[in-house]
């Protein structure tokens, strides 16, 4: 457990978080000083929408982060409840206000459609692995080739492994200054009055050409996945229950 909280403290928290308090409590990405150095982008589930378009839209915009904004792969999680998050990790905190204000013109560029809290940056969210209040299933890190899978259950049956969520966090990297400048640059208003095209869903991988090394949303087979966890001495245990 102490390698989880080690990624988690590495990767998305100020340091001024105590780390028994992380799979405790909800946790504020904020510091005391005002300083953030991540953020969370949630894609819920609409209602009378179909019932990946929620995937869909993360999967658009997770690939635009790193082919558009040449941003760093953000990592991935189901809510247990009806959502998908994609987390981004900052090298170097920013002021809590430019961290909100970053997400918002993320937003009106790549999914206006989402609604973001006016202080999202401030305001407490529980980290995976952990319980949804409402549902009783497992919030976890995923491998994004098994996303689509949890499109109508967001959530896991049982406390996935530590070394697992371990596996999906320990190759991520942060979000470095200059990047987060470029970044900022490009989503200026007015290098984007009207909305950017999402890139188009990467096409699977039997009938193209992988996608370019580090993509983080490519299509991934089970024995994949299996395979790059025990590049990293993971035995991976795959709890979800699926039906059909």
């Amino acid at each position: 457990m102490h390698k989880l909280i080690a990624e988690l403290m590495r990767l998305y928290l100020p340091a001024d978080v105590l780390p028994s308090d992380i799979l405790a409590l909800p946790v504020s990405l904020t510091g005391g000083d005002g300083q953030t150095r991540a953020m969370m982008i949630p894609f819920r589930k609409t209602k009378g929408a179909d019932s990946e378009a929620h995937w869909t839209r993360l999967c658009e915009v997770a690939n635009a982060l790193q082919t558009t904004l040449k941003l760093p792969a953000p990592a991935v999680s189901i809510s247990g409840g009806d959502a998908y998050y994609l987390w981004l990790s900052l090298a170097t905190p920013v002021p809590a206000e430019r961290a909100q204000a970053f997400l918002e013109r993320l937003r009106d560029a790549y999914f206006p459609e989402v609604e973001l809290a006016p202080d999202a940056v401030r305001a407490p969210v529980a980290l995976p692995p952990c319980l949804h209040p409402r549902t009783g299933k497992w919030a976890a890190f995923i491998h994004p080739g098994m996303g689509a899978s949890f499109a109508d259950e967001p959530g896991l049956d049982m406390q996935p492994p530590p070394n697992g969520q371990v596996g999906f966090l320990e190759g991520l990297e942060s979000i470095d200054a200059a990047q987060f400048e470029h970044a900022w640059r490009l989503l200026e208003p007015a290098a984007v009055s009207a909305p950017v095209p999402a890139p188009a869903p990467v096409p699977a991988a039997s009938s193209t050409p992988a996608p370019p090394a580090g993509l983080l949303l490519k299509d991934a087979t089970l024995e994949d996945i299996v395979r790059h966890l025990h590049a990293k001495n993971i035995e991976p245990t795959f709890r979800h229950l699926m039906t059909g």
